[in-house]
Formats: structure tokens, sequence, C-alpha cells
């Protein structure tokens, strides 16, 4: 099968997944305000009891891009359960098209909408008084890391939504990927924590991922861009192959 092929089957399935998102208001609309409404939480009633040594809003809003990430995976991992248990994924597979098409299209519907929706909670926040320091190329390596991050994390719920039995399963497990940033950087420092959960904290992906973001946007360059790159590449990894081994098996059924 060709490359122009290929494409042209995952475009359609990208439209097909596009608009049942579209059709579900409620859901989206969650998934849009949720991470706005913990930034308007954690900057206006948290942030002034929490030193991060400047503007708490400057500091959260790296977090908050990670949390957008966490709700849009839910979406994702819900709508590809619901195709395996409806029997569409059955269906697309006896038609004359890629046969990883519809897999394919809930990856680029997912990393879009989640994109989107993390643009929508920046907007907000620069509309909040939110003014990074950086310049063109800054805006660039954060939108780099964080795009990585949502293609790693969307491969995660591609796998997971395949793996249970029900949507309300899937929509469980992925939620569980927003607490992800809460034990992190995201939004207090490591170093206030307890000893016995840093280590968790500093090892886990949510923190070198945040805070070479936020070190992009503050033209600080902190963080480690190599840990956070290889953080990414581990979990794309891991979800695109739990997402191919049990694809393989359904199509040996």
């Amino acid at each position: 099968m060709t490359t122009p092929v290929i494409l042209a089957d995952t475009f359609v399935m990208f439209r097909r997944c596009a608009r049942r998102t579209l059709r579900s208001t409620d859901t989206l609309i969650i998934s849009l305000t949720m991470p706005i409404l913990v930034m308007l939480l954690f900057t206006y009633v948290f942030g002034g009891a929490i030193d991060v040594g400047g503007p708490y809003l400057d500091y959260v809003v790296p977090g908050i891009m990670l949390l957008c990430t966490g709700f849009g995976a839910s979406i994702t991992a819900t709508a590809v359960c619901a195709d395996m248990t409806k029997g569409s994924i059955d269906r697309f597979r006896t038609l004359p098209m890629f046969r990883q098409a519809l897999i394919a299209g809930h990856v680029v519907e997912g990393v879009v909408r989640t994109v989107a929706a993390i643009g929508i909670a920046v907007g907000v926040a620069v509309a909040l008084g939110y003014r990074p320091a950086a310049g063109p190329l800054g805006w660039l390596g954060a939108f780099a890391i964080v795009t990585l991050f949502v293609v790693a994390v969307t491969w995660i719920a591609v796998a997971l939504g395949m793996a249970v039995d029900n949507p309300e399963a899937a929509g469980g497990l992925t939620y569980a990927i927003t607490f992800i940033p809460y034990v992190s950087s995201a939004f207090v420092r490591t170093t206030t924590m307890p000893s016995w959960m840093q280590g968790f904290a500093e090892h886990q992906p949510a923190t070198p991922i945040v805070d070479t973001v936020r070190g992009q946007l503050d033209a600080t360059g902190a963080g480690n861009w190599g840990v956070a790159v290889a953080w990414c590449v581990a979990l794309a990894v891991a979800g695109f192959a739990g997402a191919a081994t049990i694809y393989g098996r359904l199509a040996r059924r």
C-alpha cells in the first residue's frame, strides 16, 4: 500500500474521530475547561501560599499543559474502547483500506485536540497576565517537547483503550494520568515535599518534562532536554508497542 493511500485513509479516520468528538459537546467542554479551572484554583486560591520565587502563574502554566494532556488522553481512550466494544474496528478491517487507519486516526485526532486545548489554556493564562520571557526559539522548544509528550501519552491512551472491556474503565485508567503532574514539580517545588516522596517526584516523567518546558518559556534553559525527550520516547514506544500487540492479536482472530 502506497504512502498517499495510507495518508488518505488515515485522514478519513481522523475526520470521523473529530466529528464524533465535536458531537460529544459535554465531554469536549469538560476536557477544555477543567485544566483552566485547575489553573484558576491554584493561581488564586493556593498560589498566594506557595513560594516559587516569582509569580505563581508563570510557574504553573507548564504544569497546566501537562494536565491538558491527561484530560485529552481520557477522551481518546474512551473513544478507542467504544470502537473496540461496538465492533467498529472489525467492520473497518474488512474494507479495502489501510488496516491501521482507524488507530492512526484516533492518534492524530487526539494529538490535534489536545494541542488545541493546550493553546486555549495558554491563551487564558496570557489574558490573566502570563508573560513568559521566551523568544521564538524558546516557544518553539516548549512546543516541541509538549507535542512530543502529547504524542506519547496519546499512544498510551490508545493502548489502554484497546486493552480494557468498556469505555468507563478506559476513561478511569487514563484519568490516572492527570494525577501524575500533581506529584511532580508542576505545581510546587519538589524540595518542599516529604523526603520519601521526593525520590518519586524527581524521577518520574512529569518533572523533567515540565522543568524543561518551564526553562524554555522563562528563558533560563533549566531542565534536561535529554531526560525529557528520553521519557517521551520511552512512553511513546511503550504505547505503540502495546497498541500494535493488541491489534495484531485481533487481526489473527
